[in-house]
Order: structure tokens, then C-alpha cells, then sequence
């Protein structure tokens, strides 16, 4: 595979040669002939014959003789970081043989351990001067960085045996999880294949912060560290076509290639190094293998005619997994299968054999740094295929096999094999108790450990949050939305947020920190005149004139732009919506996003990205656009969204909010900034907004306190005369909770209506004050809102556009009869009012449930029901099956 790029080193157009010389040996002539053709008649239209190799032959792409000079000292950190992956071990064998079943992971800290080493001591710039790197750590490797921070002196013995024990006091957290511990760990990365989606998106988002004149991002780094196994994951290599486009020179990318996932090889019948290196290569990327150790270096040197490389080209990685981790008998039959082969490594033992496939790239530290140098100097974005070797240096146990990532704790053997390869003084006995290598017993290291750290700019990792804005908005930014609108005017929730963000952008106290976010909806949302107004970001500029530039709300980029427009990826948002949230951790400079999507695409769809960045202790506003499952009413199944607030309300971190009103929706995010960036809360606020107009009306006076709560009194009984019901109604369908009072007003029943802003907030409280009223039952009673305003026995009914199970939140603080009507099943094509009889959440359903529940209270005769029933055009049996709808 080629592409037009520009060669001038010999040694690449060798690489290019050998390349097409592979081809002939694995599909033929014919097809390398073919491919040499296509590449010289494309680069003959071009004017040129600049072909760029986007897979290239089973080397190391830096040659020994390109190695810069290692810049310290190699044997007190090869002391080092033995020490390290002991006490990592250790870790977590005690933990295991003390809580049997805590779990942890022993071999994938040995596979990335020389990689971190080397970039600790010499590459990641810590933050002490306010700058600094960004490193997202391969999550199950954590033990190994928690063993360093001991000999940093950040951590005590105590603390290091709480390995996973985190309920009754301190502990450490299996993996890097900030929400746990939030001084410590700055990105959550483990498993999910999201790393690095949101490091690249991380990477993009420094560029802006400097382009607006924000935050001077120019000497950080964005280093991410993930497996080979974990690239099968669609997230972890979707964006970076993305990542060239944007010119993003500040990632590092380097995959642990050490050949295995979780259960058996990544690739068994092929080389995933190689499948790797012509994705990233073709996205543009600086692809360096770092392949083979120093030993190798003569053995290559001797293989004049490359029957060695040949032979590593065409070993499939099943076989090398096995062969590389096999005896030196085994090593020299079936690696070095020919006379000439045997012949390269004839003066080496079969135990130096065994050293010989031992020593891979990514376990060289002088490599590894070469690596690293050439890396940070790179003006695209660069990925290292580090070759590797899982639970390298622990012995035949782990090293290199398949069951090696399930291992919890290493067996006798296998301490006194790693003990004797280390050369540690502990004895037989000693390692009945898993004995750590405490500071104390290595100053030599520790000091070395601790003095290049304090060269590099800090400890590492490190989480420093400043998230406080001193100055928000005053109350006239959101008064405007207290007076209502005319009663010829009308608007949707949608239209008013757009037209609160409007002025929050022109606000002198934070306009310039709010970052909206937008998935390619934005004339959707009615948001298109800020592409004019504060301008799309882009790192290019604006190279082109727009075909609407004549225009005044033009599509105008700039390299200094506000809005991030982020194309049909709600992925790749979310991940923006992430950096932006954090970035008053991250930079000591707090920004405010507001991600404006689709409901539907939201909790839906990435949801496992809103979970990460509730661990990231993101803060930030999530606006679903068009939400309700009969309000989006023409777009059908795909399209209608009922559940969202649900999913929303499991996620811990979030605050979620189903405003009927806009100044409900201006008092929600004017309570949103002062909790994030006033009163340094780490959560998110989720809010649905719809795009059905209607007129808006007046801001009752005393609502705000139940504005937050999450409900309050809109409008008491007219009356006082018959019995009374409550109607609960949330979003647009409050109107027709408000139609339904007219009905059952003329059938002599009194209604007081009530605004639900948020069911979520609604049961945390009255969750809490249950759970401390059922441990304190010699001390006063804790009363929840919710049952002061719901407490007594009235007939109560509860409708929105969301699924019941939203407002069945709060059931069990309701008296009374309590009724919830909700768009339970599939969504469908049609207008609103057939959508809404068809769920059965229109006025006269939901007046009928009221008159429902007071014949099952006993107010209202069972004829008298049935009289206005048929009045109302309703049928009894017209109850269709949920999971048919």
C-alpha cells in the first residue's frame, strides 16, 4: 500500500523496495506488479514519484545508528524499575492471598512497564510551572503506578496494602478513576475502548484553548497507551483521520503490541503490528515500529541478504507468541528454520536464545527513548507499535501466556524464579509474606526516582482542580425569560435555551469560557446564527468562501472560533464535551461547554462516554434537543426519545431536568453554573428541551427553591368546592395537563397543577433522608420535599413524554393514589395529537385517570366514570401491547 509523500532517505527507499519484494513473495508478481503500476501512474499525474510506504517490512524504523545518546543513568533505572514491577506484583498477590477474590492484574504493568519507566524519568513533563503533559494510563496496569508513587514518597505501606479496598477508609482504586481518588488520577481508562477517542479529542482541544488565547498549551503532550487487543475496539481507532486533519502534532499514541487480548492471540493467522501500521499510516500518522531490542541489532547486521526479515515478515503471530516464549531448542528449530538462519545466531547458546526473543522493542529502554525523542518532534501525529511481551520478566507462568491476564497473584515458584532473575535478597521464607521493597531499603534509587521527576516538572500523575469562576453572570442575563411571551407569541424550550446561550456567550464574566458543542444539528436547533456570531473553530482557518457568504449568518470558520462543529459524530462531541469539562483540572482553566444534540443520540448512544466523564469529574451541560417520544413527532422509532431521563437519572454524576417552561429553564442553568463553577461541584446537568411552540407564561413569584428541588406549585385549585386531584406534568405535555383541568373542572373536580422539572432530584433527596431515617429512628424525622408537597392522600396523576417508569421515581413517597401515564413502547410517524391519544398522555387521558383513581378512592360512582368516559370518546379496550408499539 502506497501513498504520494516524499522520500529522500535511502534506507526508506529500500524499505519501499523491500516492501514490494514482500508482496512478490506472499501474493506474487502479479500483484506486485499491480501495485507498483497503480503507484507510478498516480504519482506520474501528480507531476512526481514521491511514494510514502504505509506498510513497511517487520523493522525497527529507527536505525541504531539515529539513536540519540540515552539521557540517564541505565543501571540505576534497571534497578529501579525492577523494584517497581516487584512491589506491583506484590500489590496485588497480598491483596488476593489476604481477600481472596479482590482481583487485579500482574502481567499488563509488565508489558508497558519499561515504556513508562522511560517516560517518567525523561519524557512527561509534569505540571509544577503550569504547563505540562497529559498521559492516559492503560487501566489494569495501575499497580505499577501506584508502586512508583510509594517511592515518590506520595504514598505510605499503609496505603499500598489497600489495594482495591476502598469502603472503609482510604484505598486505592483498581484503575484510574478520578471520581475516587481526585487528587490523584487525571483520566479514567480501562476497558472500554474509549481512551483514545477522548485523548485525540483531548489533543484538539489544547489547540483551541491556545488559538482563542485561553491557555498556552504549547509545550503539552497528549501520550495514551493502549493494547494491542484493545484497538478490535470501533472507538479506540475511529477518529484518527480526524487527528491529521486537525494537524494534531501534540499525541503520542503507543500500543503495547505484546500480541494477546484476553483470551488467546490478537491476531493468530495474521501480524497485527502490521495491520496497525497501515490504518495508522493511512490516516496520516507518524507510524514508528519499535520492534526489536539491542541484541538484534548485530543479528540484522550479519543478514545481508534479509532471509532473517523475510522470515520474521511471515511469521504469523500465533506462531511467534508461541516460539518467542518457548525453550532455546525450540526457539532455534522452528525460528531459525534454515541452514543460512542457524548460521546468524550459531555462537549463541540455547539460554541466550531464550534472551534473544526476550529482548523486544518496547522492553529497550535506549530504543524506547529514541522513540519517545523522535515522537515529541513530530509535526503530524504519531503512533509507537511498541512490541512487547505480556508479563515480561515474571516467569514461564505468566510470561507470554494466554491465561497470563487472569493471573491474580504469582505462586511460589514464580516469586523465587522472579526473586533469583532480579537478584533480591529475599529468602524462601521471606516470600511466605509477599514482602515489598520498601524506600527505605533503596535510597540510592529513590532519590535518583525522585530527582528526575522534580527535572520533569512534578509528580506524575498528578490532579490539581481549580475550577472556581470568581465571577458569574448576574440575575439580568437570565431575567429576561421571568415576563413570558405575549399570548401570540410562541416558542419552544429549544428556542429559548438557544436564545439564554446567545446572551451567556456575550456575557463579560464568562462568554469567552463557554464552548457549545454541536453534532452537525445546529440549524436544526435554531443555532446556525452563531456560526457567524462567535464562528466555528478551526485550526486552519477558513480557506475557502463559503457558498452562503453573502449572507448574514454565513458558515464562517476561524481559527479563533467559539463553536466546535463536530460533524455527524456524537462520539467524537462527547469526547470534546469531556476535555472542555475538565480543563479546569487539566489547565487550571475552566471552560464551560454546552453540548446541544439530539436526545435520541445521547444517553442512548454514548452513554458509556458520559459514564467516563462522570469518573473525569467533567462539568458541563448535556442539552437534548427535540426530546419526547410524541413531540419529535414525524421521525418514528429511530428517532423518538421517551428513555433518555431515565438513563440519565441512573448515571450518579448527572442532574437531569425535563423543563415545561422557559424561565424553568433559565433558573435550571443559572443554578448549574453556580453548583460546577461557583460551588466547585463536579456533576453534570442533562436537560431536555423540545422543539414544540407554545406560549410561554409569566415566572409565578417563591418557585425558584422548587424550580431546583424539582417541583413546585404552579397554579392551586380555581375552586373550593369538590374533591381535588393533583396533575403533575413535565416538558410540553404540561399543556395538556392544563387542558385536562378544564375537563375535569367542568365535571365539578378541583385540580391543582404541578411543574415536575426533574423526578431525579425529586428521589435523591427523598432517597437520602429514607436511608437516614431508617438508621435514626430515636432522632427527629428527615421529610423529603417531595412528601411535603405530595405527602397527603390526594389523587394524584403524573404525565410527560417519557416512559412511566421517569415519574415512578418518587412512588414511594406519594400519598394517596398515584397514577403514571407515560409513552411506554416504540415511537411512530404521525402528528402530535394522534401520537398523544395513541399513548394515551393527551388531556382526556389524563383527565380520565384522575377521575380513575377517584372511583378507586371512592369519591366518584363507577357509572358516572363510564358516562364521561364515553363523552370523552375513549373505549376500554383500546390498550395496545407495549412491546408491539
Amino acid at each position: 500500500m502506497v501513498e504520494d509523500d516524499s522520500v529522500t532517505d535511502p534506507q526508506e527507499v529500500q524499505e519501499w523496495i523491500d516492501s514490494i519484494r514482500a508482496v512478490i513473495e506472499h501474493k506474487g508478481a502479479d500483484a506486485a506488479a499491480s501495485l507498483l503500476s497503480s503507484t507510478i501512474s498516480a504519482a506520474q499525474q501528480d507531476g512526481v514519484f514521491e511514494p510514502r510506504i504505509t506498510q513497511t517490512t517487520y523493522q525497527n524504523t529507527i536505525r541504531k545508528k539515529n539513536e540519540p545518546p540515552y539521557p540517564g543513568s541505565l543501571d540505576i533505572e534497571a534497578r529501579l524499575h525492577n523494584q517497581i514491577r516487584w512491589n506491583a506484583m506484590m500489590m496485588v498477590s497480598k491483596a488476593n492471598k489476604e481477600l481472596t477474590g479482590i482481583g487485579g492484574h500482574i502481567s499488563t504493568y509488565a508489558s508497558q512497564s519499561h515504556l513508562w519507566e522511560v517516560g517518567f524519568n525523561h519524557h512527561f513533563l509534569g505540571k509544577d510551572d503550569g504547563a505540562g503533559d497529559h498521559v492516559y494510563f492503560q487501566g489494569h496496569a495501575s499497580p505499577g503506578i501506584y508502586a512508583r508513587a510509594w517511592f515518590e514518597g506520595r504514598f505510605d505501606e499503609e496505603m499500598i496494602s489497600r489495594f482495591r479496598q476502598e469502603s472503609n477508609g482510604p484505598g486505592l482504586s483498581s484503575y484510574p478513576h478520578p471520581r475516587l481518588m481526585p487528587d490523584f488520577w487525571e483520566y479514567p481508562t480501562v476497558s472500554m475502548g474509549l481512551g483514545a477517542l477522548t485523548a485525540i479529542r483531548q489533543a484538539r482541544f489544547n489547540k483551541y484553548l491556545s488559538d482563542r488565547g485561553l491557555k498556552d498549551t504549547s509545550k503539552s503532550h497528549i501520550w495514551y497507551f493502549m493494547g494491542d487487543g484493545e484497538s478490535d475496539e470501533p472507538e479506540s481507532l475511529s477518529d484518527l483521520a480526524f487527528a491529521s486533519k486537525e494537524g494534531l502534532d501534540n499525541i503520542t499514541i503507543t500500543v503495547s503490541c505484546n500480541l494477546q487480548r484476553l483470551d488467546g492471540p490478537v491476531r493468530g493467522n495474521q501480524k497485527i503490528i502490521q495491520e496497525l501500521e497501515g490504518r495508522f499510516a493511512g490516516a496520516g500518522w507518524d507510524v514508528i515500529k519499535l520492534l526489536w531490542g539491542s541484541s538484534w541489532d548485530p543479528i540484522f547486521a550479519a543478514d545481508s541478504d534479509g532471509l532473517l526479515q523475510a522470515r520474521l515478515e511471515s511469521l504469523v503471530d500465533g506462531d511467534e507468541q508461541r516460539i518467542f516464549t518457548s525453550e532455546g531448542e525450540i526457539i532455534r528449530e522452528e525460528l531459525f528454520n534454515s541452514e543460512q538462519l542457524k548460521s546468524l545466531v550459531s555462537h549463541l547458546s540455547d539460554e541466550q536464545l531464550e534472551s534473544l526473543v526476550a529482548d523486544v522493542g518496547g522492553h529497550d529502554p535506549v530504543k524506547i527513548n529514541a522513540a519517545f525523542t523522535r515522537a515529541r518532534a513530530s509535526d503530524v501525529p504519531t503512533v509507537i507499535l511498541a512490541r512487547t511481551v505480556k508479563g515480561w520478566g515474571l516467569g514461564p507462568a505468566f510470561a507470554g501466556r494466554n491465561t497470563t491476564h487472569q493471573k491474580k497473584k504469582a505462586e511460589t515458584d514464580s516469586l523465587q524464579w522472579i526473586r533469583d532473575d532480579m537478584e533480591l535478597s529475599f529468602s524462601d521464607e521471606d516470600l511466605e509474606n509477599m514482602p515489598f521493597i520498601t524506600p527505605e531499603m533503596v535510597p540510592e534509587e529513590v532519590t535518583y526516582l525522585r530527582e528526575r521527576r522534580q527535572a520533569m516538572g512534578g509528580f506524575f500523575p498528578q490532579r490539581t482542580a481549580e475550577g472556581v469562576i470568581e465571577s458569574l453572570p448576574s440575575a439580568d442575563v437570565f431575567a429576561e425569560f421571568d415576563s413570558g411571551t405575549r399570548a401570540e407569541q410562541q416558542v419552544s424550550t429549544t428556542m429559548a435555551f438557544v436564545r439564554l446561550l446567545s446572551n451567556l456567550l456575550k456575557s463579560e464574566e464568562i462568554g469567552a469560557r463557554i464552548v457549545p458543542i454541536i453534532p452537525d444539528e445546529a440549524r436544526t436547533f435554531g443555532m446556525d446564527p452563531l456560526f457567524s456570531s462567535v464562528g466555528i473553530y478551526s485550526p486552519l482557518g477558513q480557506l475557502y468562501k463559503p457558498v452562503d457568504h453573502n449572507v448574514l449568518m454565513k458558515y464562517k470558520e476561524s481559527k479563533s472560533g467559539q463553536m466546535m462543529e463536530e460533524g455527524i459524530n456524537e462520539a467524537g462531541a462527547l469526547s470534546t464535551f469531556i476535555a472542555s469539562g475538565m480543563s479546569y483540572a487539566t489547565h487550571s482553566c475552566p471552560t464551560i461547554p454546552f453540548y446541544v444534540f439530539y436526545s435520541m443520540f445521547g444517553f442512548q448512544r454514548v452513554a458509556d462516554l458520559i459514564w467516563s466523564a462522570a469518573d473525569s469529574r467533567t462539568r458541563g451541560f448535556l442539552i437534548g434537543a427535540t426530546s419526547g417520544r410524541t413531540t419529535l413527532n414525524g421521525e418514528g422509532l429511530q428517532h423518538q426519545d421517551g428513555h433518555s431521563l431515565l438513563m440519565a437519572h441512573t448515571n450518579p454524576a448527572v442532574r437531569a431536568w425535563d423543563p415545561a417552561f422557559a424561565y424553568e429553564t433559565a433558573a435550571i442553568i443559572k443554578h448549574g453554573l453556580e453548583e460546577m463553577y461557583g460551588q466547585n461541584k463536579d456533576v453534570i446537568h442533562y436537560i431536555a428541551v423540545y422543539n414544540e411552540n407554545h406560549p410561554m407564561p409569566a415566572k409565578p413569584e417563591g418557585v425558584d427553591e422548587g424550580i431546583i428541588k424539582g417541583a413546585y406549585l404552579l397554579r392551586p385549585a380555581r375552586t373550593r368546592e369538590g374533591p381535588l386531584v393533583r396533575l403533575l406534568g413535565s416538558g410540553p405535555i404540561m399543556l395538556q395537563a392544563m387542558a385536562a383541568s378544564e375537563i375535569l373542572e367542568s365535571h365539578g373536580v378541583r385540580c391543582e397543577i404541578w411543574s415536575v422539572t426533574s423526578y431525579g432530584e425529586l428521589r435523591r433527596e427523598a432517597k437520602a433522608n429514607s436511608d437516614w431515617n431508617l438508621l435514626n429512628k430515636a432522632s427527629e424525622v428527615k421529610v423529603s420535599w417531595a412528601e411535603e408537597c405530595f405527602a397527603d392522600g390526594n389523587v394524584t396523576v403524573a404525565v410527560s413524554d417519557n416512559i412511566a417508569a421517569v415519574p415512578d421515581l418518587i412512588r414511594e413517597w406519594i400519598g394517596g393514589k398515584y397514577i403514571v401515564l407515560g409513552t411506554d413502547g416504540f415511537g411512530r410517524s404521525d402528528t402530535r395529537d394522534a401520537l398523544r391519544q395513541f399513548f394515551r398522555i393527551n388531556a382526556e387521558h389524563v383527565a380520565l385517570a384522575a377521575l380513575s383513581g377517584l372511583v378507586d378512592t371512592g369519591v366518584l360512582h363507577p357509572d358516572e366514570f363510564i358516562s364521561i368516559r364515553d363523552e370523552l370518546s375513549i373505549s376500554g379496550e383500546d390498550i395496545p401491547d407495549v412491546t408491539e408499539i
